[in-house]
């Protein structure tokens, strides 16, 4: 039986991308989302040079490109301005074949859209995976409102809380509190120019980066117990926490309304799942592999997977050769991923002052001895390369069902 059907379960970065792939490499693809509208949970994201690879996979790599906005130096900081490391936008491009993109999540969940045909999206559609099927017989069925849909694959893109997840491995113990909370915020600029810089406090942390139309996309993570909010306002709560470290950073709050500040718990999946599928169900991007924010790469690591699957997964192919080919080359990488994103949370939230100090001290050492030191960390990241270039492309509009 010729695979053909794939049912996406989320309309995130992950599940667009794999639709959209999907459907480049021939694959008929309907995707199921909940909420009423596709506008994203969140401010912004970073694009690293990898992800861009990814995304030139399905043609949109140079559009994102366009968005590019570091230009310049920028680093890493104390809360009293102090430079402790610095970084040169070019070294970078140079050296991983590509900027840092900071761009609004809703650009990219646009042009995500913008590859799919119109029917391929339902909205205000919640949607459960009650049977994986196998992957040499009966199909998958995904329950909705409306009836249930066999599909002969299902991507699990429905995210950390996902529910693909817990049907696929029902022992797994599921998100663990990171020990973080975190804010982020758009801001419509300063009307003056600054460089982008994340900056390292005790037990907190602050990011500031432009964007490409002159607005600033910052973020702020603290070490704090799980469930804690303001008890006026989270402007208020980041006055309080972030209101006397160096400047741009109390003007990017100032710029801000209360209710444009969103404020999120970290979770992660600090134990690893046994696989990325089972049957005729995956899982990509947060269902898979969450990961804490602090080294950029939980979406990228979303798109990576979404054009490795569509590589592995053809529509004529052989299903289970191809999701374990899938499962063998994501599960390793985004594992050391996640460890490696803890590993950093852990240093971001050291508040003893002496452990502090040694910190900074051999962060600004570092940078002393060159920015090629620093860029090396993101070695093994930053450089990956997609399994191909280009899927063949053809007129898709006739191949997508309702459910």
């Amino acid at each position: 039986m010729a695979t053909s059907r794939a049912v996406v379960i989320g309309s995130g970065i992950g599940g667009l991308t794999a639709a959209a792939a999907l459907y480049r490499s021939g694959w008929q693809v309907t995707v199921l989302e909940r909420s009423a509208s596709l506008e994203p949970v969140g401010a912004g994201i970073s694009l690293a040079p990898n992800s861009q690879r990814a995304l030139d996979v399905i043609g949109l790599g140079d559009e994102v490109r366009a968005l590019a906005a570091w230009q310049g130096d920028g680093g890493m900081r104390t809360p009293s301005g102090r430079w402790l490391a610095r970084t040169d936008s070019a070294a970078a491009a140079e050296r991983f074949g590509g900027p840092l993109v900071l761009l609004h999540r809703a650009a990219l969940i646009d042009l995500l859209r913008a590859r799919l045909p119109a029917s391929t999206v339902y909205t205000g559609t919640e949607a459960r995976l009650v049977a994986p099927g196998r992957a040499d017989g009966r199909r998958a069925v995904v329950r909705t409102s409306t009836g249930d849909i066999e599909a002969d694959l299902v991507i699990g893109a429905d995210g950390i809380g996902s529910q693909v997840r817990t049907t696929l491995f029902p022992r797994h113990p599921g998100p663990a509190y990171s020990g973080f909370t975190t804010w982020r915020v758009i801001s419509p600029g300063l009307g003056r120019t600054f460089s982008s810089h994340e900056t390292w406090g005790r037990g907190a942390l602050w990011g500031s980066h432009p964007l490409k139309d002159g607005g600033i996309y910052a973020y702020a993570a603290a070490a704090v117990p799980a469930g804690a909010r303001a008890a006026d306002d989270e402007k208020a709560e980041l006055l309080r926490r972030y209101g006397d470290w160096h400047d741009p950073v109390p003007g990017i709050i100032a710029s801000v309304e209360p209710d444009q500040v969103l404020r999120h718990d970290v979770y992660h999946l600090a134990d690893p799942l046994p696989s990325f599928h089972r049957g005729r169900a995956v899982l990509v991007g947060d269902s898979a592999h969450a990961m804490v924010p602090f080294l950029g790469q939980g979406g990228n690591q979303a798109i990576e997977d979404a054009v490795v699957l569509a590589h592995h997964v053809a529509p004529d192919g052989d299903l289970g050769a191809g999701l374990a080919a899938y499962t063998a080359a994501r599960h390793p990488r985004t594992t050391a991923m996640v460890r490696k994103a803890a590993q950093v949370s852990r240093m971001t939230g050291l508040s003893a002052a002496p452990a502090v100090a040694l910190r900074n001290g051999l962060m600004s050492a570092v940078s002393r001895l060159g920015p090629g030191l620093v860029l090396r960390t993101f070695h093994g990241i930053c450089d990956w390369q997609p399994p191909q270039r280009a899927y063949a492309a053809g007129t898709r509009e006739g191949q997508t069902t309702r459910p």
